[in-house]
């Protein structure tokens, strides 16, 4: 079959490799119809190379057709579409019962101290084959893929298997009161589904995004939009808006920005160095020294208001940048944040993306539907944010 694989820091391609099989009972194989690039996948593309080895298929945002089941599969059926969550889980462990199905206990990543086990993601997070393929094994099949109906486009469907979920527990976890007001930092993929859920639920939202065309993308589902770049205080210029006070949450859409945009000079020597090293000593660099770009945090804590919350969906890694304690401490700030718990949220997510009127614009975000063969050059066009784009869809 055809696969993206990882070769080496911004080179990813298209190879022909083995099919996959089914190795455990609990497995199923699935023919991906569609698999999308997620902002996550650009710090493969970037940062993260001495996690991952020569051929290692990405992908962790795919669907598709049942072609096969293992004889621990019994809710599944060969024909069904499916959408398969990013995270790994089991669904019967004490994590997985608790809703924290990305701290599922049967798929943590032990050797590296991590939760559960990822699709297409690193050594970090078990090394598991992605979705950016014709075909996927699809471990814990007996619990994870989200049967979807046969009616209508993928995209209706596709982006449960992560990011719109990811949204929701971004906001989830803000906390809005009723009638609040909310601040999304970032208009990627995850940043858009985060602000027109707030709008959604009767927020007032405000979303601060450098490019023009996510602005403008966002404005179209009632979202109010801000261009960092027109003010000198971001945060200052943030609660002028607010009545002076701040807005009641943040949702830190950003993350480690590995888009391209700024960053500490600590952090991109950090990097860069990284790249010049054996992978052993490169992976001390970054848990140490980091791949933190700690703008988008700093300025969330500095904008919330007094007893606020801030919500991190975007992914930080490494431990360069200090947090800014005295601060969050003396505003009594709620922080919180965690990979998505994507199972938790479907029944929430599934009727909204079923229903006609398309509530959260789920059908207003692909800007790039492509052919697998085209997605090397998709990597880089999605990170330098170039012609327009938000999100990219393949098809395999």
């Amino acid at each position: 079959m055809k696969a993206l694989t990882w070769q080496g820091k911004r080179d990813v391609r298209i190879e022909s490799v083995p099919d996959p099989t089914i190795l455990e009972p609990t497995d199923a194989i699935i023919r991906v119809t569609s698999t999308a690039i997620c902002g996550s996948d650009l710090h493969l593309y970037e940062v993260l190379g001495p996690y991952l080895s020569a051929g290692d298929i990405l992908g962790h945002e795919p669907m598709g057709i049942v072609e096969e089941v293992g004889p621990g599969v019994t809710q599944l059926q060969v024909g069904d579409r499916v959408v398969v969550p990013f995270n790994i889980s089991c669904g019967y462990c004490f994590m997985c019962l608790q809703g924290l199905q990305s701290q599922c206990e049967t798929t943590q990543v032990h050797e590296k101290n991590k939760g559960a086990a990822l699709l297409g993601y690193t050594s970090l997070y078990g090394s598991v084959p992605g979705g950016q393929a014709e075909y996927l094994r699809v471990p814990q099949a007996q619990y994870g893929p989200i049967k979807v109906s046969s009616d209508g486009p993928d995209e209706k469907y596709l982006f449960l298997s992560d990011i719109l979920p990811t949204a929701w527990q971004g906001v989830e976890y803000a906390d809005v009161p009723d009638g609040g007001t909310l601040v999304v930092f970032g208009l990627g993929p995850v940043g858009q589904f985060a602000a027109r859920i707030g709008v959604h639920r009767g927020y007032r939202v405000i979303a601060v995004e450098p490019v023009l065309e996510r602005r403008t993308m966002a404005e179209r589902h009632g979202v109010e939009t801000f261009d960092p770049a027109t003010v000198d205080d971001v945060p200052g210029a943030l609660r002028e808006l607010t009545g002076g006070r701040g807005p009641d949450a943040v949702v830190d859409a950003v993350g480690m920005e590995a888009h391209g945009s700024g960053g500490s000079t600590v952090a991109k020597v950090a990097q860069t160095v990284a790249g010049l090293l054996p992978d052993k000593a490169a992976q001390k660099v970054f848990e140490t020294a980091g791949v933190d770009r700690l703008t988008a945090l700093h300025q969330a804590i500095d904008t919330v208001r007094r007893g606020g919350t801030v919500s991190l969906s975007g992914v930080y890694g490494g431990s360069a940048d200090p947090m800014p304690m005295m601060d969050m401490f003396d505003k009594q700030i709620q922080l919180r944040m965690g990979q998505c718990n994507v199972k938790k949220w479907i029944d929430d997510l599934l009727p909204l993306v079923e229903d006609s009127s398309d509530p959260l614009g789920v059908l207003d975000l692909t800007t790039h539907a492509l052919r697998l063969d085209d997605a090397p050059a998709a990597y880089s066009t999605f990170q330098k944010k170039e012609d327009g784009c938000v999100k990219v869809v393949l098809k395999p």
